[in-house]
């Protein structure tokens, strides 16, 4: 009986979370939507990105990354979250760490919130409805 290896693919390839060196790119997941946190981790943990804690709000996020710091290579932030916003919170993160990697997580219709954050120092964005394939494409553009 084949296997398996007897068919190698043409489409196979290395996951875009794990680095050249074997290593892990490692995410932080900044939203207070439990069901998009958990959509944004089994879409990076599929591609072998670590996740490695998830934030309820801007305030849990900023003391997570300070915490985590230097363990962490991305963050992904909701933008709108009770407590203390993505923006004020993507803020207080590049006051503390100037090279920062975040990407906005936003609902449609918050284009001035997007650019605002971009302007601020955010790596890229995604819209709400999450869609993988742009999922991946943004965080592995913003983690280049």
């Amino acid at each position: 009986m084949k296997t398996k290896q007897d068919f190698p693919s043409i489409n196979e390839r290395p996951p875009e979370g794990v680095r050249v060196d074997g290593t892990k790119i490692r995410v932080l997941i900044v939203d207070d939507s439990i069901f998009v946190a958990k959509q944004l981790g089994q879409i990076l943990t599929s591609e072998g990105y670590e996740v490695v804690a998830t934030a309820v709000d801007g305030k849990d996020g900023v003391d997570k990354y300070k915490e985590l710091c230097p363990n962490v290579d991305l963050v992904t932030m909701d933008i709108t979250m009770p407590r203390m916003d993505g923006i004020t919170a993507l803020e207080q993160i590049m006051a503390f760490d100037k090279n920062a990697k975040v990407v906005m997580v936003s609902a449609l219709g918050k284009e001035e919130l997007v650019k605002k954050s971009l302007l601020l120092g955010a790596k890229n964005y995604i819209v709400k409805p999450l869609d993988r394939k742009k999922v991946l494409e943004r965080i592995a553009a913003a983690v280049k």
